[in-house]
C-alpha cells in the first residue's frame, strides 16, 4: 500500500479495479471437492518427506555408532581387511547413494497434481466477489460486522470465523472501491479483533493506515487525526503518517481561522463535511427493498386477508388434474400471486439441475436500448436454458404450466434454470418490456411477456425470497412450489406493480426455474379487455 501526503492534498493508496463477480454454489462444491484432493495429495507428500527423512536418520544413526567405535582406535580398526574394505565401499558409493536420496525431490506428485486443479482455482475476480457478497448481505440484513466475524448467522450449520486478516481483506476490497463506509466498518473490527489479543500477520500500523484515510475521506477530520497519532504511537517513523498528521493539523488551524473571521449567525458552520457513510444509491427503493428481504414488509390487512384463499385447482377441468387437482395458495391479491404446492417432485428437481448444471453461466439481461443480452453488477447468479424437446422430463414441466395456467407455452421462452449462491441476487425489475423499450424482444417475435411461472427448487435457510417494493409482497422460497403471476394486464398494458427481486441468498443454496410466457398465441386464452388496467 503506498500513499503520500503533501501539504496540497493527498494520494490515496494505489489499487486495481476488478470487473463483477458472482457466485454458484454447484462451482464452490466443486471446489470443495478439488481442495479435499490437494490436501490427500500433500498427506502423500509429507508421508513419502516423512519416509525419506527416516531413512537418512536410519543412515545416520548407523554411521554415527561406527564412526564413534572407529575412532576409539583408528588404526586397529582399518588393520582389520573387512572393515578397510567397508570403508572404501561406504565413501566411494553408499555416501553417493545417500546424497541421491537427500538431493531425491518428493514433491513432483503433489507439484504436479496442483498445477493440474489450479485451473480450476478463483482468481482474484472471484475472490473480489466473494468480499462483495459479503458486504452486500451486511447491508440488506443490517448485519454488523461482529455477527459476521463471529458467524452468528441464522441458519447455518458450521460455524465459521473470520480472523483479523480476513476483516482486513474486507475492508481493502472496500476501499478499492473507494467505498470508504465499509473500509472504516471492516478496518475498525480487525483493529478491535487485534486489540483483544489475536494473533495475526498483519499489524495495527498497517490497520490504522487505511483506517484514518477511509475516514477523512468521510470528513471526520477529528477522528481521522486521532487515529493517525495511535498510529504514530505504534511507529513514529512512519513517514506517511507523519505527512498526514501535519496535513490533517494544516486542514483543521485553516477551519478555526475562518470560524473566527465568521459573522456570529455563521460561526456555527463548520467547514468540514458531514459524514457521508454509504453512497447515494442507484436504486431508489433500496430501503424497502432490503426491508422486504429481512421480512420487515408492509403487512396486509386483516380485511384484504380474509379475501386470500387455498384451494385445489382442476385446471378448469383439465383430465390430469380431474382427480389430483393442484393445491393453490393466494400470496397476495393486487398483483395477485399465486402459489402451487407440491407442483414438482424431487426427482424432477434433480433431473432439471442436473441437465442445467454443466451449462451453468453468468445470468444476464437483456439491454433496454439495443436488445442484447448483457451482464449487470445487479443481477448475480449462474443460469442455464433447456429446451423441451431435448428431455421429456422439460417436455412434462412446460406442458404442466400450459395446463394449470391455461396459456399457451409454444411461444414462451425456454425454461430457464438459475442457480443463486452466497450473496447471489436480482435487484428490483420489471420481467415485460416497457413502452421505452421497444426492442427488447423483437427478436423472439412473440409480443411481450404476459406473465410469470416460477419454480422453487430448494429451500433456502436465510434470505432469497421474492419480494415485490411496489406492493410490500414477500415470497419465500419452498421446495417443491412454483408461483405465478401476470406481468400485463389483460389490455396488454404493464402492471408496474410486478417489479420485483430475487433478495440475496445470506446462508445457503437457492435453485429456481423459471418460464416467461409470451402474448402471442393467448388472444383467445385471455381475450383483451377495453379498460387498460383490468
Amino acid at each position: 500500500m503506498i500513499w503520500c501526503i503533501l501539504i496540497v492534498g493527498i494520494l490515496l493508496p494505489q489499487s486495481l479495479a476488478h470487473p463483477g463477480f458472482f457466485t454458484s454454489i454447484g462451482q464452490m462444491t466443486d471446489l470443495i471437492h478439488t481442495e479435499k484432493d490437494l490436501v490427500t495429495s500433500l498427506k502423500d507428500y509429507i508421508k513419502a518427506e516423512e519416509n525419506k527423512l527416516e531413512q537418512i536418520k536410519k543412515w545416520a544413526e548407523k554411521l554415527d555408532r561406527l564412526t564413534s567405535t572407529a575412532t576409539k582406535d583408528p588404526e586397529g580398526f582399518v588393520g582389520h581387511p573387512v572393515n578397510a574394505f567397508k570403508l572404501m565401499k561406504r565413501l566411494n558409493t553408499e555416501w553417493s547413494e545417500l546424497e541421491n536420496l537427500i538431493l531425491k525431490d518428493m514433491s513432483d506428485g503433489f507439484i504436479s497434481n496442483l498445477t493440474i486443479q489450479r485451473q480450476y482455482f478463483p482468481n482474484d475476480e472471484d475472490q473480489v466477489g466473494a468480499a462483495k457478497a459479503l458486504l452486500r448481505l451486511q447491508d440488506t440484513y443490517n448485519l454488523d460486522t461482529d455477527t459476521i466475524s463471529k458467524g452468528n448467522l441464522p441458519g447455518v450449520k458450521l460455524k465459521s470465523f473470520l480472523t483479523a486478516e480476513d476483516c482486513f481483506e474486507l475492508g481493502k476490497v472496500a476501499y478499492t472501491e473507494a467505498d470508504y463506509y465499509h473500509t472504516e466498518l471492516w478496518m475498525e473490527q480487525a483493529l478491535r479483533q487485534l486489540d483483544e489479543g489475536e494473533v495475526s500477520t498483519i499489524d495495527k500500523v498497517s490497520v490504522l493506515d487505511y483506517l484514518s484515510y477511509a475516514v477523512y475521506q468521510q470528513g471526520d477530520l477529528d477522528k481521522a487525526l486521532l487515529l493517525t497519532k495511535k498510529l504514530l504511537e505504534l511507529d513514529p517513523e512512519h513517514q506517511r503518517a507523519n505527512g498526514n498528521l501535519k496535513y490533517f493539523e494544516y486542514i483543521m488551524a485553516n477551519e478555526k481561522d475562518a470560524n473566527k473571521s465568521a459573522s456570529d449567525d455563521q460561526s456555527d458552520q463548520k467547514t468540514t463535511p458531514k459524514k457521508k457513510g454509504m453512497a447515494v444509491d442507484y436504486l431508489p427503493e433500496r430501503q424497502k427493498y432490503e426491508m422486504l428481504c429481512r421480512g420487515e414488509g408492509i403487512k396486509m390487512t386483516p380485511r384484504r386477508q380474509k379475501k386470500l384463499f387455498c384451494r385445489y385447482h382442476d385446471g378448469n377441468r383439465n383430465p390430469k388434474f380431474i382427480l389430483a387437482p393442484a393445491k393453490q395458495e393466494d400470496e397476495w391479491d393486487k398483483p395477485r400471486i399465486i402459489r402451487f404446492h407440491d407442483i414438482i417432485s424431487d426427482a424432477e428437481i434433480e433431473i432439471v439441475k442436473d441437465l442445467a448444471k454443466p451449462r451453468l453461466r453468468r445470468a444476464t439481461i437483456s439491454n433496454p436500448i439495443t436488445g442484447d443480452l448483457e451482464t449487470v453488477h445487479y443481477r448475480i447468479s449462474k443460469s442455464a436454458w433447456l429446451s423441451g424437446y431435448e428431455n421429456p422430463v422439460v417436455s412434462r414441466i412446460n406442458m404442466r404450466i400450459q395446463d394449470l395456467t391455461g396459456l399457451d407455452v409454444s411461444t414462451a421462452e425456454e425454461l430457464q434454470v438459475a442457480n443463486y449462491g452466497v450473496g447471489g441476487q436480482y435487484e428490483p425489475h420489471f420481467d415485460f418490456a416497457r413502452k421505452d423499450e421497444p426492442d427488447a424482444f423483437r427478436e423472439l417475435g412473440t409480443g411481450n411477456r404476459i406473465a410469470t411461472w416460477l419454480f422453487y427448487m430448494s429451500d433456502v435457510s436465510a434470505g432469497g425470497a421474492t419480494v415485490f417494493p411496489e406492493v410490500g409482497a414477500s415470497v419465500w422460497p419452498k421446495k417443491g412450489t412454483a408461483v405465478f403471476w401476470y406481468n400485463l394486464f389483460a389490455s396488454g398494458e404493464g402492471d408496474y406493480s410486478t417489479r420485483h427481486a430475487a433478495c440475496p441468498v445470506l446462508v445457503g443454496n437457492k435453485w429456481v426455474s423459471n418460464k416467461w410466457l409470451h402474448e402471442r398465441g393467448q388472444e383467445f386464452r385471455r381475450p383483451c379487455t377495453l379498460s387498460e388496467l383490468e
